[in-house]
């Protein structure tokens, strides 16, 4: 079960995408705490960790098809935000940038016909639709409710009930 040393290479490079995402998600969320808005920080780590099982998810199907997984350079995330818009607008954009890069590894699996990678590359299609539903969703009650702390910390509490 040979996989083409292009789809390879986006594969790992997907891998530490997602390791990277990872430590976005992990950013947000010390961003967050700082601001007092717990329940938001640890929706963030609850995310952070399911970036993680992602990574994890691409590694083994490399691994099932005896392909070693490597993981590349991954930055440091500058992340500076000060409100929990800003926040939600980082992780939106991030979730838009891993999409893109999922829409890349489809191509790739359908230009070099391997089948045995499709059911893994349409989860993660799937898996970006609602991420992005997801945050885009919670964007629009913090927008709604705009500057009031109450408001805030209402969404807050329902995200840290996650």
């Amino acid at each position: 079960m040979t996989i083409h040393e292009e789809f390879q290479q986006a594969l790992n490079e997907q891998i530490t995408a997602e390791l990277e995402a990872s430590l976005v998600y992990l950013q947000l969320s010390y961003a967050l705490d700082d601001l007092g808005l717990v329940g938001m920080r640890d929706w963030m780590k609850n995310q952070s960790e399911e970036e993680q099982v992602h990574a994890a998810k691409f590694s083994q199907h490399l691994l099932n098809r005896d392909v070693l997984p490597q993981i590349g350079n991954i930055s440091a995330p500058i992340v500076k935000v000060e409100s929990a818009l800003e926040a939600f607008e980082a992780a939106l954009n991030h979730e838009k940038m891993i999409s893109e890069r999922i829409r890349r590894l489809a191509e790739l699996q359908i230009t070099h016909k391997d089948y045995d990678s499709r059911p893994l590359i349409d989860t993660f299609l799937a898996e970006q639709v609602e991420e992005e539903a997801t945050i885009d969703e919670i964007l629009d009650r913090i927008k709604i409710v705009g500057n009031s702390g109450s408001g805030i910390l209402r969404i807050d509490g329902e995200l840290g009930a996650r």
